[in-house]
């Protein structure tokens, strides 16, 4: 195990704890990182993009022109694709573009994502996350830790301190069943409660 240093939000040491190496001290697996993001963006997408096929375009229920006689080819829908107006061949359709990933392959993720961060000393320990719910307070808070943007980590997500942090884009707040490799990687910095750390090391697959 590392020891680290616990702080209060003025930024001053107020003790010391252990970090288990099995999920703070891992090698940095840029690979998984990258597979998990890749997974993480695509269950995110909407895919919702949509065109209108042959039998989806209004109208066309009668022949436009004869079969024979035209001199151009024959044509039994002015829908067609084929046809100015017609519906679309082979275009977007409503679908997921979500797929399953192993649970222990999300679990290595995240290990390695804290692991980065607990190496580069971008991984900070603090006594509580308590809020008033106001955002401008809580943004002094962070100004004297340090830090332009972060992802808060607690036990269980507070309604008030979800309040504080609504309007600070640079900043995400949850509880720990909100971890994810993504934003531990995107807002570069993580203030993690000692409250949290527990059920972190859980959702890390390893036994605290």
């Amino acid at each position: 195990m590392s020891k680290v240093a616990v702080y209060n939000w003025d930024k001053k040491k107020v003790g010391d704890m252990e970090l288990p190496e099995a999920v703070f001290g891992q090698p940095v697996r840029k690979d998984i990182l990258h597979t998990v993001v890749r997974w993480q963006l695509a269950c995110r997408r909407q895919g919702n993009a949509a065109t209108k096929t042959k039998g989806l375009v209004s109208g066309g229920g009668k022949k436009p022109f004869k079969q024979k006689g035209t001199g151009g080819a024959r044509q039994g829908s002015s829908r067609s694709p084929l046809m100015p107006g017609g519906g679309t061949a082979f275009g977007p359709q409503t679908r997921s573009y979500a797929y399953a990933l192993p649970k222990k392959v999300r679990q290595a993720g995240l290990r390695s994502a804290l692991s980065l961060l607990a190496k580069e000393g971008r991984l900070h320990i603090v006594e509580d996350m308590k809020s008033d719910g106001k955002a401008n307070a809580l943004s002094k808070k962070l100004q004297a830790f340090g830090l332009q943007k972060a992802v808060l980590l607690d036990g269980a997500a507070d309604a008030m301190m979800s309040r504080a942090t609504r309007n600070l884009p640079k900043f995400r707040y949850y509880g720990a069943e909100g971890l994810n490799v993504y934003d531990l990687l995107k807002f570069d910095n993580a203030i993690v409660s000692k409250g949290a750390l527990a059920k972190i090391i859980e959702r890390c697959g390893v036994e605290a």
